[in-house]
């Protein structure tokens, strides 16, 4: 492809002599032909989309960071890919303008996210493009040294097409035409560099130069790159992509980041095996004053570069412990590493530091008061957070935790309040020891410090190891009996509850165990201290700062069974239906989500109809600003339509055509739950016609071309539902839906290999010629007998019911019989799986059709694990059998077989049956076996 580009693509020279493609027919061809390979990397060759290159590809491109969604961290102008290498770079990462990606995955990613913008992306990162090891030559001839070629216009010569390689500078053959093309090979003698060539081959130039005072040396200084007088020589790249302005540009911020790195670097001397408990102590005796613009340490700091570098050591070390751990199911927080330099920072920092040195040193009345100035910084700012973080304050905050002094430790709570939210303080506060401190403050009888430190350990709360402290130390229980602080007042508890004080107790309460209850180990402790009794109270109230976190703690929980149960008990359903008619979207979202959670039961699918969920959940959909909300409001109605009466209500309240209109332009959480909803309504008639008549059909294939497996899951299954009507599987066919199905089987993911399965049964079923279609899928019929070989069970009961479909055609049955299905669908036939004995059973049943297979069959030993089968307790299963059963008994030994396995036992109990299909199948195959059997006995007595 590469030497395509170059000596196929049409290139046009603009601006400072870089190149980028003409808008030509040919190379749009081109571009289309990778933006294919690439797109289809990640399904053909999956092990290799992994690989990581040695070097990204790197352009600017007109992609917004909000296009990005599941599997992306976007925060502002940057997204950085979940995926990672294993120096834990990401895969991807994008800093407006400029984009880096490591690997075809995130490419073939990249493709699907710029959608109708994918031409000019792919566009944008050929042209041009500069190897990372400063090379300009084409790959072919950078392995043979070459680096760059250079056009020179001397003025007393022709102009020369220089080439420059590892070995030193050379003339090359010059330009082989009006394109540009070169004629790479050397033409004439090696230089060592090219003002020694110059000066060989213009007089002028040589004279010139004997008259600068300028000392070339054997290799030029890192900063100062050699230049030859602009009135002497005028110098074209070949294939440059940057002017030399752009360059010197380069040149200077890197000079600036090897400055910063400078200042950065510990000393040769620094100890690699520092310890988290010295480099703690390190940071705790660190002071820093400033007097007079001078930076003064005490004898035993060390400076904030080298305590930043120190601390990132100790926190690598506890982020590989943390990894450990067994809640695994939970994403533990990655630390920041940002870099920081003393230069540059503002008087806050310095006066924050002079206020942490009044708390290490002064007496209680010193202490509040340097509280309460430190309490009036902008505590929301980074800078103000780390001040009194490098100079060892929240030692010092925590230490006051533990004093008598009420007001110390609320002026103490209120300034780590604060500065938790950011993501390094929480990790210094749980190395510290700093949360079971506050877990012990839980059961002060002052409100107030109670609220700062349920409000604090819901801030710190925000990470795996954080939660596992709270809980180890009693956290949990502690925080549930905040629910339920009003009950110990002279006033009855449900009274109380609504005073100001014991409110806003209980909803701090709330907010730390929404914060817990991300581990699956503290949702079953807040269960067991007896929480949802009293979050289920106090979703009654009216409250909508204490509803959030009540919400918000059971969205959590009720992704669990025991939970589910719980909640139908205790009535919640009917509350949260309540409150999908809060004005607060915050509320909603979080109403939204539980239903979503526990939508997964067909009970409580039942009670939110019938306590009028569905039409306020149907208003939400016309709301699409708020995509959280939306994301949970789709979320909700895909669970609820399970049931067939919601899908009726959801009709009535016009919803679907609402979900088809949002098949669009929406981020890929929404589209997973649209196409999700849609796929359950599909399966009524008239749903299908509403969506083909609202234009759905084409949003939905176009959606088949996506890499989320979860929504490949659903849009198959949508797309399959759909194609069950002939108006509807036209337009499929037409958009080459069929193609794009197939082509899923080769997922590596095996729920999108069976759900495109499914979907292909009946596409084939109302296909105009679904033997020639199929057989136009180059491999297709290989490819599907292959997925015999699958492990997953929905695979291989999805596959047989494939080739049950393709089977019907006699030439599709020859091919895949010469492919060898008979001896692997043979191996499958001692399944103990209903659903794949059926499916198996039914294949076997269409294969007998072709050639010998039913004595194949017979030869595989597939024959006697079919009698089996009749003793399942389903019905299509029998049916399927016994069908199979009479196409194998038309060879004798099969009969011999079914015989001596019991067969005609069980199938006599089957002619009784009400299904004609299951009479008609055992009475012929009991006929074929007593047919055998008389032709033996007349033989033996003639």
């Amino acid at each position: 492809m590469g030497v395509a580009l170059t000596r196929s693509a049409q290139w046009t020279a603009v601006g400072h002599g870089a190149k980028t493609l003409e808008v030509t027919p040919l190379n749009e061809a081109i571009v289309k032909e990778i933006i294919m390979f690439v797109e289809s990397f990640i399904y053909k060759y999956p092990q290799e989309a992994n690989y990581v290159f040695v070097e990204p590809l790197e352009w600017k491109t007109n992609l917004d960071p909000s296009a990005f969604g599941s599997g992306y961290a976007v925060s502002g102008t940057t997204v950085k890919s979940e995926e990672v290498d294993k120096n834990g770079e990401p895969l991807l990462y994008l800093s407006v303008p400029q984009i880096k990606i490591r690997s075809f995955g995130q490419l073939s990613r990249m493709l699907y996210i710029a959608k109708n913008m994918k031409l000019k992306e792919a566009q944008a990162c050929i042209e041009d493009y500069e190897f990372s090891n400063g090379c300009r030559a084409p790959p072919w001839r950078q392995i043979k040294g070459e680096i760059c070629y250079v056009l020179v216009k001397p003025h007393d010569a022709e102009t020369l097409c220089v080439t420059c390689s590892k070995e030193g500078v050379f003339l090359n053959g010059g330009k082989t035409d009006d394109e540009g093309q070169i004629n790479y090979e050397r033409k004439g003698e090696i230089y060592k560099d090219l003002v020694t060539l110059l000066k060989e081959k213009s007089a002028i130039f040589s004279e010139n130069m004997s008259k600068q005072e300028i000392k070339f040396s054997e290799q030029p200084q890192k900063d100062q790159p050699n230049e030859a007088p602009k009135e002497e020589v005028a110098i074209t790249h070949k294939a440059s992509v940057t002017s030399r302005k752009s360059t010197q540009e380069k040149n200077r911020i890197n000079l600036g980041r090897s400055q910063l790195t400078k200042r950065l670097e510990p000393s040769l001397n620094w100890r690699t095996s520092v310890s988290s408990k010295e480099s703690r102590n390190t940071l705790r005796d660190t002071q820093v004053e400033k007097h007079g613009g001078k930076l003064e340490k005490s004898r035993s700091s060390v400076s904030p570069g080298r305590a930043q570098l120190i601390r990132k050591s100790v926190e690598k070390i506890e982020e590989i412990i943390s990894d450990s751990s067994s809640e695994s199911e939970e994403d533990e927080e990655q630390p920041d590493h940002r870099q920081e330099a003393n230069a540059d920072l503002p008087s806050e920092y310095w006066q924050i530091q002079k206020l942490v040195k009044y708390l290490k040193g002064g007496n209680q009345t010193a202490t509040v008061i340097a509280l309460c100035s430190m309490k009036d910084f902008n505590l929301a700012q980074e800078t103000c957070q780390l001040a009194i973080r490098d100079v060892g304050g929240l030692e010092v905050l925590i230490n006051l935790l533990e004093t008598d002094e009420v007001k110390c430790k609320i002026g103490s709570l209120k300034i780590l309040k604060e500065i938790s939210h950011n993501p390094q303080i929480r990790r210094n506060i749980v190395d510290l020891g700093g949360l079971p401190v506050m877990v012990n403050i839980l059961d002060s009888p002052h409100k107030s410090l109670k609220c700062l430190a349920a409000e604090t350990i819901a801030n710190v709360a925000k990470f795996r190891r954080a939660r596992r402290v709270v809980r180890r130390h009693g956290g949990i229980t502690k925080l549930v009996a905040l629910l339920d602080c009003g009950k110990h007042s002279g006033e009855p508890a449900q009274s109380s509850l609504y005073e100001t004080r014991d409110v806003e107790v209980a909803r701090c309460g709330a907010l730390a165990l929404w914060s817990c209850s991300k581990s699956y180990a503290n949702k079953e402790a807040i269960r067991k201290a007896g929480g949802i009794p009293l979050l289920a109270r106090l979703l009654k109230t009216s409250h909508e700062n204490m509803l959030i976190p009540v919400v918000g703690t059971l969205q959590e929980c009720a992704s669990e069974e025991n939970y589910r149960a719980a909640i139908k008990a205790e009535r919640i359903i009917e509350n949260l239906v309540k409150n999908l008619n809060s004005e607060n979207e915050q509320l909603q979202e979080h109403c939204a989500m539980a239903i979503y959670q526990c939508a997964e039961d067909e009970e409580t699918r039942d009670l939110v109809r019938l306590h009028g969920g569905l039409k306020p959940l149907a208003s939400l959909l016309n709301n699409t600003d708020n995509k959280e909300r939306l994301a949970a409001v789709t979320g909700a109605i895909w669970k609820c339509s399970i049931s067939k009466e919601n899908v009726t209500k959801f009709r009535e309240y016009k919803a679907i055509e609402t979900l088809v209109g949002l098949l669009t332009d929406q981020p890929e959480e929404v589209l997973v739950n649209v196409v999700g909803a849609l796929g359950e309504c599909c399966q009524e008639h008239e749903n299908r016609v509403i969506i083909r008549r609202c234009g759905g059909i084409q949003p939905l294939v176009n959606l088949l071309v996506g890499i989320n497996q979860a929504l490949l899951v659903n849009v198959t299954k949508a797309v399959g539902a759909c194609a069950v009507e002939p108006e509807s599987m036209m337009i499929i066919d037409r958009l080459d839906g069929v193609r794009l199905l197939w082509s899923l089987l080769k997922n590596p993911h095996p729920d999108v290999k069976a759900s495109a399965a499914w979907a292909l049964c009946p596409c084939i079923q109302n296909a105009k010629d679904a033997g020639e279609m199929v057989r136009s899928f180059v491999g297709g019929l290989e490819l599907v007998v292959n997925l015999l070989k699958s492990d997953n069970k929905e695979v291989l009961a999805s596959v047989c019911a494939v080739i049950t479909n393709i089977a019907k055609d006699q030439e599709n049955l020859a091919v895949i019989t010469d492919h060898g299905v008979v001896p692997l669908l043979s191996k499958l036939a001692n399944t103990n799986n209903d659903k794949l004995r059926r499916h198996l059973a039914e294949t076997i049943s269409r294969c007998c059709m072709w050639g010998r297979n039913r004595v194949a069959f017979g030869e595989h030993k597939a024959v006697a694990p079919l009698v089996r089968y009749l003793k399942s307790n389903d019905t299509n299963v029998h049916r399927a059998t016994a069908q199979a059963l009479y196409q194998l008994s038309e060879d004798a030994d099969n009969c011999v077989t079914m015989h001596e396995n019991g067969a005609v036992k069980l199938l006599l109990d089957m002619v009784g049956s009400p299904d004609e299909e299951l009479q008609e199948a055992a009475a012929g195959c009991i006929s074929n076996i007593r047919r055998l059997a008389l032709a033996i006995e007349k033989a033996r007595y003639s």
